[in-house]
């Protein structure tokens, strides 16, 4: 099954001023687009040309040879699932399944956003922090370049971009400002809720 940009759940100037549709243009259009023609490219011709995404990702980090693939087709799918994680009029405390789970496992909204945005400031480099279930159980985690959850046994929740191509242009250095805006205005708690099940 060919390997495809998705098409971003909102516009691209639907979360300004949190993040900018310059941001998009160039995270969405350039960044992930080239993952997907990355990931496209190197399966071409191969066993796993018609694999689902996923497989394709657990066999490439199977195979230290196929280290090129798994970074593309690992960031193609993480890509995919942060924007999922985003909508207009998002954030704050959440509602449902979630704010339950958070308050009995992480001792309620205001110390899950706290551990969430420090998961984020404190990766070094490039990377990501989740929300994740591991065992049945909320944990936030972090994870460097396009290391995910899903080679890990832990199914995604929630995650926030924290590579400087998801923020520059809108934040320059300052990270935490990011997560503070992701936090309080974007996160799609019905995305988090539905993924929980």
């Amino acid at each position: 099954m060919p390997i495809t940009l998705p098409a971003l759940p909102f516009a691209p100037n639907a979360l300004e001023p949190h993040i900018s549709a310059r941001t998009f243009e160039f995270h969405h259009g350039k960044h992930h687009k080239a993952y997907v023609d990355n990931t496209s490219k190197l399966i071409e011709g191969t066993d796993l040309a018609d694999k689902a995404l996923e497989a394709i990702i657990q066999a490439a980090a199977a195979d230290p040879s196929k280290k090129g693939l798994f970074n593309n087709a690992a960031q193609v799918w993480n890509h995919s699932f942060f924007w999922q994680c985003l909508k207009l009029g998002g954030g704050g405390k959440p509602s449902g399944k979630i704010a339950a789970k958070i308050d009995a496992e992480l001792g309620g909204y205001d110390k899950f956003a706290a551990d969430f945005k420090n998961a984020g400031v404190t990766q070094f480099g490039s990377g990501w922090a989740w929300l994740v279930l591991k065992e049945g159980k909320l944990a936030i985690v972090s994870s460097a370049n396009a290391e995910t959850p899903l080679t890990q046994g832990l199914k995604p929740l929630l995650v926030a971009d924290v590579w400087e191509h998801a923020y520059y242009l809108d934040y320059q250095n300052r990270r935490p400002d990011f997560l503070q805006a992701f936090l309080d205005h974007l996160v799609n708690w019905d995305f988090v809720n539905a993924n929980l099940g």
